[in-house]
């Protein structure tokens, strides 16, 4: 059912060859000391230059839905780029463009049906916050241009998202930020602590946004963007009714609702969206990672039909939205994309992911009691287990974790000291086992 194709021969490096990439989130100094190389893959399963199989617990980075080198996407790849290997998108198209946007929008909550390209989830984040800013100048409106975030929120890297974003490592760089721009308080509660799926009692928690429209007035409030489950920051689960009271409370004041779905969209919590699980529909919703696999660079904002229309009926003759990239529906990624749905549809993977969530929360909730685990969080396929950091030394107890599970087999995501999961929706009750396992064996031999 899950079919695979073989991955390319090992590639070996040496120390002259680590040099020159400069690596993205990561520890240059330390990595090119003690480099760790992932040279192929295939199902759910990471090859080293090596040789040795490493279990993918991470979906690669949160996007590898269907698990790795899928022969269906690889071969709608190489006949794209055999056909058509690029098409501009400004003021021409190509046929696919126009298929994916149906595709996508079939799969969106109901009413988001208008499709915006983007090639990653920072470029959607950034999109989405200027469609908001767009849609109240087109209504009269422009003084609403505050955007509210959330405290340890992710919206990627560019300045609209790392505006909005709310993880003080990834702002405290960066001096200039975008004017105007408030955060709620994360949704973290200790007192939650170990909680199976959501906590109780979220409904009050959202009420703090009626605090920050009564400070800066609903007038001047254009958005408020979350994620409906917190992943980068560790996988912080929405208490029950914060998100409904969210939607509630924007509606009653013309704010728009943005639900970032870059990491929950495609299965993660299984079903199409986190919007439909959750059963809240935004004004807008972000995505990117699982749209294509994981294999071509792609993001898309799915738009409202109102947000849309009122953008596009209101402006003069000619462009209505300053806006797009060159690679927006980039032909090779539609393609990507195309294959990539059709997988997800043909094999129920959204329908498997949810069969298996009472078995992964069995697992992440073995962990309780283990040496130094203070916390676990999980929802969907993801989990998150918190460690209690070393004094003086916070974040080395969980990177060592990183570095001995994937010398052991298994790959693990940490942040901070949180170890964060994201299975391939392909895992299986087995690997869903060995997973914890490991993580349980090192943490018995951790200091």
């Amino acid at each position: 059912m899950f079919e695979d194709v073989a991955g390319s021969p090992p590639l070996r490096s040496n120390e002259a060859d680590l040099s020159s990439f400069w690596m993205p989130f990561t520890n240059n100094r330390f990595f090119k000391k003690n480099p760790r190389l992932l040279a192929s893959a295939s199902g759910m399963t990471y090859r080293t230059p090596d040789g040795a199989e490493i279990l993918d617990g991470t979906a690669g980075l949160w996007c590898v839905n269907a698990g790795h080198a899928r022969a269906e996407i690889v071969d709608a790849i190489a006949r794209q780029a055999a056909t058509l290997d690029f098409a501009p998108t400004f003021q021409l198209a190509h046929p696919q463009a126009f298929e994916l946007a149906s595709r996508l929008s079939a799969v969106m909550p109901a009413g988001l049906d208008r499709i915006f390209f983007t090639n990653s989830g920072s470029e959607s984040a950034d999109t989405s916050l200027k469609i908001a800013l767009a849609y109240h100048l087109a209504r009269g409106q422009g003084g609403r241009n505050r955007l509210i975030g959330r405290a340890r929120g992710y919206h990627g890297t560019n300045f609209g998202g790392m505006a909005v974003g709310g993880i003080g490592g990834n702002r405290k760089g960066f001096q200039t930020q975008l004017p105007g721009v408030d955060h709620l308080s994360h949704t973290y509660r200790p007192a939650d602590a170990f909680t199976r799926g959501q906590p109780a009692g979220g409904a009050a928690m959202a009420d703090e946004l009626e605090a920050l429209i009564a400070l800066h007035g609903a007038h001047t409030i254009a958005a408020v963007i979350v994620e409906p489950v917190a992943g980068s920051t560790g996988v912080l689960v929405p208490p029950a009714g914060y998100l409904e009271r969210l939607r509630e409370i924007t509606r009653a004041h013309g704010i728009l609702l943005i639900f970032d779905e870059v990491i929950t969209g495609f299965g993660r919590v299984g079903a199409a969206t986190a919007s439909e699980r959750f059963g809240v529909t935004p004004d807008l919703l972000n995505m990117a990672k699982g749209i294509t696999n994981g294999t071509v660079p792609m993001g898309a904002v799915a738009v409202s039909r109102d947000v849309h229309d009122t953008i596009v009926n209101s402006a003069e003759p000619g462009i209505e939205l300053f806006h797009g990239y060159t690679y927006s529906a980039h032909p090779v990624a539609t393609a990507a994309a195309l294959a990539t749905l059709e997988i997800y549809e043909r094999d129920g993977l959204f329908a498997h992911a949810r069969a298996l969530e009472d078995h992964w929360e069995t697992a992440a909730h073995s962990l309780r009691g283990a040496p130094h685990v203070i916390d676990v969080r999980n929802f969907g396929l993801m989990a998150g287990i918190e460690l209690a950091p070393r004094p003086g030394a916070p974040g080395t107890r969980a990177m060592e974790v990183f570095h001995r599970c994937f010398d052991e087999g298994v790959l693990v995501r940490v942040t901070g000291d949180i170890i964060a999961l994201s299975p391939p929706l392909i895992v299986t009750p087995t690997q869903i086992a060995r997973i914890f396992e490991q993580i349980g064996k090192v943490l018995a031999d951790l200091a």
